[in-house]
């Protein structure tokens, strides 16, 4: 598929639907509805795709794609139905819109799996070319947390997508209400999108998601940042939202990878808030570039002055050209004679 194709088939969420073809947010209230209905048995029962597709029910849908209803009618799959997959017959998308997963949260979630059992079915999309896998269009964190607790197979959803744009926005709407999208996972995912052109600016990009371009830009200044500096910020969800994030890829940009990172403590231990760090690294910026103060010199030789064992001051050489003579307490004749004597021993023309 083109990337033209992808990108017309990409498309924002109006406030009144009137397109015949059904939007991201369309999709997934049909699938709760298909999935709430638990008074019909077609929809309550959980099966096992065999290699025979053992499947007991099918409907039609006139809006479904060819694939998807050629597929549906040799399996007999009835649209909304859950299944159980085996795990290893579900591969990534490359249009997967979560990016980082946290080691710790998968672990716990996999604890909580294997207390409670999987209560959300993740949704897949099928691999026409290679009949009985799967791309896995939403439930990620699920796959990985089953596969931690070395579970075998999944509760799914197959959805009619295809595997392009569209199906990105489709898990894009889900982890959006979820609260479960992060502004490092929009980072590295749409930086993609404009690097292998499937959107020819952000302004597109923008449009495409609904959202403001303003977003956008924000986000792709963050993608600016090694993954080292976005995962320490991760750890941290609450701190770290886009406009802090966005502070910190301004200041690593400047500093590096080290002072960003001790930024980023910095914010935590202190509980320092967007304008708070607006303002440290404005100060930063400005006293780089003025002028620094020079370092003082440290001498070579010092040799103390004393006069009936009380010392006065000392003499200190520095370099190979420079003497300083410091010396306190003398009575106001001894000054006298002492600089009368320094005096005249310039004056015999020592070469300077």
């Amino acid at each position: 598929m083109k990337s033209t194709q992808l990108a017309r088939g990409f498309r924002a969420r109006p406030d009144v639907t009137t397109s015949e073809k059904k939007t991201s947010l369309e999709r997934l209230n049909t699938i709760d509805t298909w999935v709430k209905q638990k008074n019909n048995p077609d929809f309550s029962k959980s099966v096992v795709i065999n290699k025979d597709n053992d499947i007991q029910s099918r409907t039609t849908n006139s809006r479904e794609s060819a694939a998807y209803a050629i597929w549906r009618t040799k399996t007999e799959y009835t649209p909304g139905q859950i299944i159980l997959l085996p795990l290893k017959r579900i591969k990534p998308s490359p249009f997967n819109p979560r990016y980082f997963y946290l080691k710790s949260s998968i672990q716990e979630l996999a604890i909580n799996l294997a207390k409670q059992g999987q209560q959300q079915a993740i949704h897949v999309i099928p691999d026409y070319q290679n009949p009985g896998t799967f791309f896995l269009s939403d439930g990620g964190r699920r796959v990985l947390a089953l596969r931690e607790s070395n579970q075998e197979s999944v509760k799914a959803i197959v959805v009619d997508l295809p595997i392009g744009i569209e199906s990105y926005k489709f898990g894009y709407d889900l982890n959006v209400q979820r609260d479960s999208q992060t502004v490092f996972d929009n980072a590295i995912i749409w930086q993609r999108f404009l690097d292998q052109q499937y959107f020819k600016s952000q302004r597109e990009l923008a449009e495409n998601l609904g959202i403001d371009e303003s977003t956008v830009a924000v986000a792709l200044g963050i993608a600016k940042l090694p993954e080292i500096i976005m995962k320490e910020m991760l750890t941290r969800p609450d701190r770290f939202g886009s406009n802090m994030a966005y502070q910190v890829a301004r200041y690593h940009s400047e500093k590096g990878v080290n002072a960003a990172l001790k930024l980023i403590n910095k914010i935590v231990a202190n509980d320092l808030s967007t304008r708070q760090v607006a303002d440290i690294i404005k100060y930063k910026s400005l006293s780089s570039n003025m002028p620094q103060p020079l370092r003082r010199q440290r001498y070579k030789q010092r040799v103390e002055i004393k006069v009936d064992g009380v010392i006065l001051g000392d003499l200190k050489l520095y370099g190979d050209d420079r003497l300083e003579l410091k010396l306190k307490g003398l009575v106001p004749k001894k000054r006298d004679e002492l600089l009368t004597k320094i005096e005249a021993l310039f004056s015999k023309n020592i070469k300077c």
